[in-house]
């Protein structure tokens, strides 16, 4: 709205008041700035065509008001005249030149050699540069990290395929308004060398080609300047490792996307992105294919494992093809030797995205991978990848194996994501099972959670035993389906070996703590590879190992048949003990059958045959068990007793603590509180030795029963609270059932 002069009307040649003259220049210096600002604005809006008439007439009006020259050039570059441009920044310096003997302002000697090298910065009319990929189509879950992505130094990162430049990229784009500066992207596996990043991060933040320096160095410091004053983002997506990263971190919050931790950068702080759960895997299939959620698409989000590239993939093959059905995906997924291959769409391949970080790995690593590829474990020990080539780490750091946390026996754990494991199985290493299944031999029998031998008494520490424990609890599952393994890959021997002995060493462990399920998957396999052997002793002991599932089940006629088959294929020369073994066993069938004058007549024959301190201690354990039905309590006791003798000099905590809880069970039937109360307290000290919960359990049942007896019966109810609490939590309903019914007393 401005017209002509200031107070033009009331005092045209400034005569009447002295501060008209000062008026006039500083109002008039307000309003060149003002318009300034308005063509710069129109200039970011993208009105260059526009402004042109008005910029020239302003160049005209004030020839050496240099910011008018600028932009009068650079409205003159973006409408196609880069020529005319370049004229009329000759014709600002021949007037400078010619009358003031000066050059331009350094600013606009910038503009002119960006102009002069056609720089890419200045196409951008629209704001601030955003480099960002756009955002995910149909992004899901990620709730809990998203907020997390952007501020200070932030380092994304999670296996191959986990969707971490989806996140970062999302999260970038959620934040967009907070950097009024821009947002800077690069991908680092395109562009890998942090120059080149440098140079194309520092025209786009304006500095002219010419002006950009030739070491990486210099270029960090400029990089460093130019971001200081600014509220920008950083995004580097793809890091290989830190040497990438270092040079492009400035103050400004920069998020970085890699398979590896980069723990170098230690001022960083590191989100881990894994699989997405059932619920967000099934969201995203939805939305990726157009189709509706229903049992179909949870069969396939399965076969997809959660992975995000493996279920955008899916989704998108079923939108390609609307014909397919999503019964007909999933028929095409069932082959595991088929599935990568049919996990594809377009140039978008699972398999690709494996193969990059398998493919920048040294031969070492790859063999590695490939040998842990003929294992179907949930996951495994890092004791089992130095087996395998010691390269877990540059594993993990390819995003092809995740770190999955220290287990309870101290030792950092992995795992490998279902689709890897395929992946890693199309070019296996021959022997690697037969290689680790020797070795794990080797450690289970040099556990000391139970000596089976009949060598003569060791003394054991407590802490050795605990130890072993914690080792066979760790490791549980891993052997387990070790055995599965063993036995399909066709290595009977190895199979049924392993299989035996945890189902030797472990009975009492899988007894106490109901894995009855493991118990089961050992020996079935066990029982088909021992046959395909044709070895009959190795089929008669896992039919002693079966024979002691089915006792621990209580299902008693199915041990009945198991330990009468094998009874009859040990019943040979040479196998004296094998018989003493199926006979203690058989005896505590008729125990749980009721037979009870059968079970004392084996059993006497066993305690009179046993051969070592071993075999003599399990016939005491179990003639105790029987003489303390049938009322004989005195020998039931004396039996016990020295069962507990026996099973303390062979260093058999477990066993110990269980024959001292039935030996605390006689005497309080003997109304022998003083020596019930010591049985029970021994027991519990065992227990706590060796953290075993659901034994400690027991002994507070015991005591509670002993405290009931001596009349203090809020102490028994406490103790036996307690117990009910352990025994609920680790799910044995029988210990439970019985104390309801003691507390119910």
């Amino acid at each position: 709205m401005w017209r002509g002069e200031v107070l033009e009307d009331v005092d045209p040649e400034g005569e009447r008041w002295s501060e008209t003259r000062r008026l006039r220049e500083e109002l008039g210096e307000l309003r060149l700035l003002a318009l300034e600002r308005g063509l710069q604005a129109g200039l970011d809006a993208g009105r260059h065509r526009e402004l042109l008439v008005e910029l020239r007439r302003l160049t005209r009006q004030h020839p050496t008001w240099q910011r008018f020259r600028g932009q009068y050039m650079l409205a003159l570059y973006r409408s196609g005249r880069r020529v005319d441009a370049l004229a009329a920044y000759a014709v600002l310096r021949d007037q400078l030149d010619g009358g003031h003997a000066i050059e331009p302002d350094p600013e606009l000697q910038l503009l002119y050699h960006r102009l002069l090298h056609d720089d890419a910065s200045l196409h951008v009319s629209a704001g601030p540069p955003v480099l960002l990929p756009p955002d995910v189509a149909g992004f899901t879950g990620r709730a809990d990290l998203l907020d997390q992505v952007v501020g200070g130094q932030v380092v994304v990162h999670g296996q191959a395929g986990a969707g971490k430049s989806a996140l970062a990229v999302h999260a970038a784009w959620r934040r967009r308004e907070s950097f009024p500066d821009g947002i800077l992207y690069a991908d680092l596996r395109e562009t890998a060398a942090p120059s080149a990043v440098l140079e194309d991060f520092l025209r786009w933040l304006g500095c002219p080609a010419q002006a950009i320096p030739a070491s990486l160095e210099q270029r960090e410091r400029l990089f460093r300047t130019y971001a200081a004053g600014r509220t920008v983002l950083v995004l580097l997506d793809n890091a290989a490792g830190e040497a990438q990263v270092r040079p492009l971190l400035t103050s400004c919050p920069t998020v970085v996307t890699s398979r590896s931790p980069l723990g170098g950068l230690t001022g960083a702080r590191r989100l881990s992105v894994g699989v997405l759960d059932d619920g967000e895997a099934l969201d995203l299939l939805a939305r990726c294919s157009g189709r509706a959620a229903d049992d179909a698409m949870r069969r396939l989000a399965r076969f997809c494992g959660g992975l995000p590239i493996a279920l955008r993939i899916a989704g998108s093959r079923l939108a390609a093809r609307p014909e397919w059905t999503v019964d007909y995906l999933v028929r095409l997924l069932e082959d595991e030797h088929e599935r990568l291959d049919r996990l594809h769409a377009g140039d978008q391949t699972v398999r690709s995205v494996l193969a990059i970080g398998f493919d920048g790995l040294p031969e070492p690593a790859r063999l590695t991978l490939r040998g842990l590829g003929a294992l179907s474990a949930p996951d495994f020990a890092d004791w089992v990848t130095e087996q395998l080539g010691g390269q877990a780490e540059a594993l993990v750091d390819a995003g092809l194996l995740e770190t999955h946390g220290v287990d309870v026996a101290g030792q950092v754990r992995y795992r490998m994501h279902g689709l890897t494991v395929l992946f890693a199985r199309e070019q296996p290493v021959p022997g690697v099972l037969a290689r680790l299944a020797a070795v794990v031999l080797a450690r289970v029998r040099a556990s000391r959670f139970s000596l089976v031998s009949g060598d003569p008494a060791t003394a054991v520490a407590t802490r050795d035993i605990r130890e072993s424990v914690e080792w066979l609890a760790a490791e549980r599952a891993f052997l387990v389906s070790l055995v599965a393994d063993l036995h399909a890959a066709g290595l009977d021997d190895e199979c049924w070996r392993l299989a035996h002995l945890l189902a030797h060493l472990l009975a009492p462990y899988l007894e106490r703590h109901r894995f009855l399920d493991d118990w089961r998957a050992v020996t079935g396999p066990a029982l088909e590879s021992v046959r395909r052997s044709a070895d009959d002793r190795g089929e008669a002991l896992i039919l002693l190992d079966l024979g002691d599932l089915h006792l621990a089940e209580r299902e008693w006629e199915r041990a009945y048949e198991r330990l009468g088959r094998a009874l009859e294929m040990v019943r040979r020369p040479g196998r004296a003990r094998d018989v003493n073994h199926a006979v203690r066993r058989m005896a505590r069938v008729h125990l749980g059958l009721g037979r009870l004058e059968e079970s004392e007549r084996a059993l006497r024959a066993c305690l009179k045959e046993a051969g070592n301190e071993r075999d003599a201690a399990d016939a005491e354990r179990v003639l105790g068990a029987v003489l303390r039905r049938t009322g004989q309590l005195d020998e039931a006791g004396a039996l016990l007793a020295a069962a507990v003798e026996r099973l303390a000099e062979l260093g058999d905590r477990h066993r110990q603590a269980d024959t001292l809880l039935d030996l605390s069970a006689v005497r309080l039937a003997q109304a022998a509180k003083p020596a019930a109360r010591a049985a029970a307290e021994q027991a519990r000290g065992i227990a706590v030795r060796l953290g075993d919960r659901l034994l400690d359990a027991h002994a507070l049942l015991a005591l509670a029963r002993v405290n009931r007896a001596e009349g203090a019966t809020g102490r028994a109810r406490e103790l036996a609270e307690a117990a009910l609490e352990v025994f609920e939590t680790t799910g044995d309903r029988r210990s439970a059932a019985n104390t309801r019914a003691f507390l119910a007393q």
